[in-house]
């Protein structure tokens, strides 16, 4: 089979591999999507996010926004068929502790990351635990089911969590995919959306996904703006969904007393004033990770209930071949969502 793997230093290489057997417990699925995402690009220059030595190896298999056929079963399998249509968990666990029973694989003291300690997605085939796979509804694609793994299923249970509803005012800050996803699901929900972003064309697909205000950071300060949009009160829900350490505690600024805030982009540090952005406003601050298992099938349907148009974002398809071109492109910002296809 054709798979990819990522040595680093901005190298990808197509290679053949053996077709993987299931082990007992595991299923065999022959992938039909694959998307890539921001946290691969750590793979794409060689410094892991996540995992520990097997991602720092240069020879896992990366990919873990999944989606595909069951065409095997391993031994003792008998939660699923073949034939199913499935998305992947991207967080494996022991399945004993109480994070694992509670369907939280990810808070697991032992857990692996699907793409980085454990092979992934991008080849056209991959074996994996049964229980990680979610049965992808009728009515969904095999690409919206990957999205739902990452992106579109953590805006479902970050704004769950943060309660976001038509009542609700909400500032978005960073508009790549996972920006792009949080307005579809706020939309969804009813809410006023501020897309708060460097580049004009991340803003113009925010816009076309609903967003109701767009600002330009690069060109007028972001904290200002919100506070002129919102009569001075800031707004009921920030997010920041960069990283950024100017966007996460810009964040906190907009964020109105008793208002929320959620981080989901992935940083290393930023320099925050406790006292007066969040302890005296009584925010709650959330951190905003993978969902938990349980989470994939009422996101589904939230899906499908609201009919939104996740394929919107996806800008870019490739086949398993062209991946040097695909994550070149990825990391030069010059896609929203890619996802590798199959026929």
């Amino acid at each position: 089979m054709k798979a990819v793997i990522l040595p680093g230093n901005q190298e990808v290489k197509v290679i053949e591999r053996d077709i993987p057997k299931p082990k007992p417990g595991e299923v065999l699925i022959k992938l039909r999507s694959s998307a890539i995402c921001r946290s691969d690009m750590s793979l794409y220059y060689g410094n892991p996010l996540v995992g520990g030595a097997a991602a720092k190896t240069g020879h896992i298999i990366p990919g873990h926004e999944t989606g595909g056929d069951v065409i095997e079963l391993g031994e003792g399998v008998t939660s699923h068929k073949i034939g199913d249509r499935v998305a992947v968990y991207v967080a494996f666990g022991c399945g004993r502790c109480r994070y694992c029973l509670s369907g939280y694989y990810h808070l697991c003291p032992t857990w692996k990351c699907l793409g980085f300690d454990i092979d992934g997605g991008d080849a056209d085939y991959m074996a994996v635990p049964a229980q990680n796979c979610m049965i992808i509804p009728e009515g969904l694609s095999y690409e919206v089911g990957s999205l739902l793994v990452d992106n579109v299923g953590v805006q479902y249970s970050a704004q769950k969590r943060l309660n976001v509803s038509g009542a609700t005012t909400m500032a978005i800050f960073g508009h790549g995919p996972m920006g792009s996803a949080g307005v579809m699901m706020a939309k969804a929900r009813g809410a006023k959306v501020i897309a708060i972003d460097v580049l004009d064309s991340r803003l113009e697909m925010a816009e076309s996904l609903g967003a109701d205000i767009l600002i330009n950071s690069s060109k007028e300060d972001p904290i200002a703006a919100i506070r002129a949009a919102t009569r001075g009160e800031g707004v009921d829900v920030a997010m920041d969904c960069s990283g950024n350490g100017a966007a996460q505690v810009a964040a906190l600024e907009v964020a109105r007393k008793m208002g929320s805030v959620g981080f989901i982009g992935e940083g290393s540090s930023a320099t925050i004033n406790p006292s007066e952005q969040f302890i005296r406003k009584l925010l709650n601050v959330y951190g905003c990770w993978i969902f938990p298992i349980h989470e994939f099938e009422e996101a589904a349907q939230f899906l499908i209930d609201k009919q939104i148009p996740v394929e919107k974002f996806i800008t870019h398809r490739f086949p398993i071949e062209e991946a040097a071109d695909a994550f070149r492109l990825f990391n030069e910002r010059k896609t929203e969502k890619a996802v590798f296809v199959w026929e």
